[in-house]
Formats: C-alpha cells, structure tokens, sequence
C-alpha cells in the first residue's frame, strides 16, 4: 500500500476571502477523516477538491473551463486557494458519518442471508471415562462413587466399569512407592508398639509377683485417718503468724522507719 503524503501548500496567495468553517456546512460535503485524504466539495463549483497544507489549509487550485483540452483558455474556479478551518470535533463528526453509512447500507449487507445458531455443548464424559492424571486417591474416590451408585456393585459383583475401576485401583497402589513406603513403615511401628506393650506387660506382671499378693492386699484394705496438724487432707499444717521475739521485731521496725525518714526528707504541700 502506497504511502499517503500530506499535501503541500507552495503558495501563500489566498482569494482573499474569509475563512470557511465546516460547522457552516453540510456534514457530507467534506471528509476530514485522519487516516484519509482532507477533501472537500468546493462551495462555488460544487466539485470534490483535495484540501492542501498542513497548518494553513486551502482548497487546491482547479479549473472551471471545459474547453482546456481543446486549446482554450484556463479559467480558475473562485474557490481555489479559499482558506478552510477544522472547528469541528473530528470524532464525533466521524462517528455520526459512521451511523449515517450503517443505516445506507443495504439490509442483504447489514444482515446474513443464513442464520448460523451457536451448538450445543456434548454431554460430559462419565466419571469412569475420564482420562486424566491419576492418582492414588483419585482413582480410590472415584471407584467409591461409582460402587456407590452402582447397583451391581453393591451387590458384590462389579459390572464393567466397576471391574476397570478397581483393577486401575490396585495397579496405581502397586505403582506407588510412596504408598509401600508408608505401609511398610506404619507395619513397623504397629509390630514396635506391640512388643513394647508385652514387655510392659510382663514388667508388671514380675512386679506383682515380686511385691504383690496378700501384703499389698491388706495395706489397700486397711483405711486410717491421717495423723497431722493440717486443717484437712487437702491443706498443709498451719503456719505461725506472729514472729516468735516480738519485742525484737518492734525495734527492728522502728529503727528501719528512722532510716527512711533520713533518706527521704518531708516535701512541702505547697
């Protein structure tokens, strides 16, 4: 696509007229679009006419006579040279152009011979067709849905789905190493505790054997109140309130009253 130049104006003569305003004229008489070429119909011979220069803008100059080609004399239109001034909003000039050209059109253009509707969406793929990443607890959920909706699943046959479902099952929990990992781990610590517990057991049961029998017995059986100061079995006994040299406190308060006296001595109230 060929560059599109803007027009230059060489010539600074004008036909000493006032300017012209495209808001005095019709909106179809000119064409200011920014990615077109400036035109404009020329007010005097009614002619389309390029609109030249980029700050000062004037209709190009052009001919009136007929007879040119035939050896005559030129004859200049009037119009050239006339100044022209854009005070029109350029956008909303071309959106009302835009509507006037949709509502022109004609209705086998602005519309489709044949309707095209949107399609439907296909049904989803059942749970136990779906091809995705498989884990261990995907395939466990989805093999407990579908053995809970199935009918013969339930009755302790699997149908087909159900015997895919479950063979896919157990072949992810044979693959997983983790989950074997993790089994044999939990083994492990179940056969641990158990020994534990048995050694625990067997301590105990050396202990009562050793201590135990009609000795212990007879001390849980024998129930006698407990001999001691405290007021009941949940407190301790009672402790003295009063210090034993009384006199002996006294002066030792008196003479540490004295020495705070001397270390901070009395403030006016004023």
């Amino acid at each position: 696509m060929p560059r599109i130049r803007p027009g230059r104006n060489r010539s600074k003569n004008t036909n000493r007229r006032a300017p012209l305003l495209l808001s005095t004229m019709a909106p179809e008489d000119y064409n200011v679009r920014p990615a077109e070429v400036k035109s404009i119909a020329c007010p005097d011979c009614r002619t389309w006419r390029r609109i030249m220069g980029e700050k000062i803008l004037k209709i190009r100059e052009h001919g009136i006579s007929d007879k040119v080609a035939e050896g005559g004399k030129r004859t200049l239109c009037p119009g050239t040279d006339q100044v022209v001034v854009i005070d029109i909003d350029v956008r909303r000039w071309q959106v009302k152009q835009d509507r006037l050209l949709r509502e022109a059109m004609p209705q086998d253009n602005r519309r489709a011979a044949q309707q095209f509707f949107k399609p439907l969406p296909p049904p989803p793929a059942p749970v136990s067709r779906i091809v995705g990443e498989i884990t261990l607890d995907s395939a466990r959920q989805s093999y407990l849905a579908h053995r809970k909706g199935c009918r013969d699943c339930m009755k302790g046959q699997h149908c087909t789905d159900g015997e895919r479902l479950a063979r896919r099952f157990a072949q992810v929990v044979m693959k997983t190493p983790n989950h074997r990992e993790a089994n044999e781990l939990l083994a492990r610590q179940d056969a641990r505790t158990a020994r534990k517990r048995a050694q625990q057991r067997a301590a105990r049961g050396e202990q009562w054997a050793k201590h135990g029998g009609e000795a212990v017995e007879t001390a849980n059986n024998q129930c006698r109140k407990r001999e001691s100061d405290a007021l009941s079995e949940f407190r301790g006994p009672d402790l003295p309130m009063l210090p034993q040299d009384v006199p002996a406190h006294d002066r030792r308060q008196a003479e540490l009253g004295r020495q705070y006296g001397r270390k901070a001595p009395a403030t006016s109230a004023a």
